[in-house]
């Protein structure tokens, strides 16, 4: 199993937690929002990785 610990770990939190408020600021449904959110909580490094290629983008970003 992959173990991430000091700097490494520690970046993984911040993208993690980045990725958990963009998804949700997103415009996404309740159920989706819900299943990104689990995904990155469970699987931190995969789900987040996933969410960037594929996921809902931020509210932010639609404005522009």
């Amino acid at each position: 199993m992959l173990e991430l610990s000091g700097l490494g770990g520690l970046i993984l939190l911040v993208l993690d937690i980045w990725a958990l408020v963009s998804i949700v600021s997103s415009s996404a449904s309740t159920g989706s929002k819900l299943l990104w959110a689990l995904l990155v909580v469970v699987l931190p490094l995969v789900g987040f990785l996933i969410w960037l290629v594929a996921g809902p983008s931020s509210s932010r970003s639609r404005q522009r």
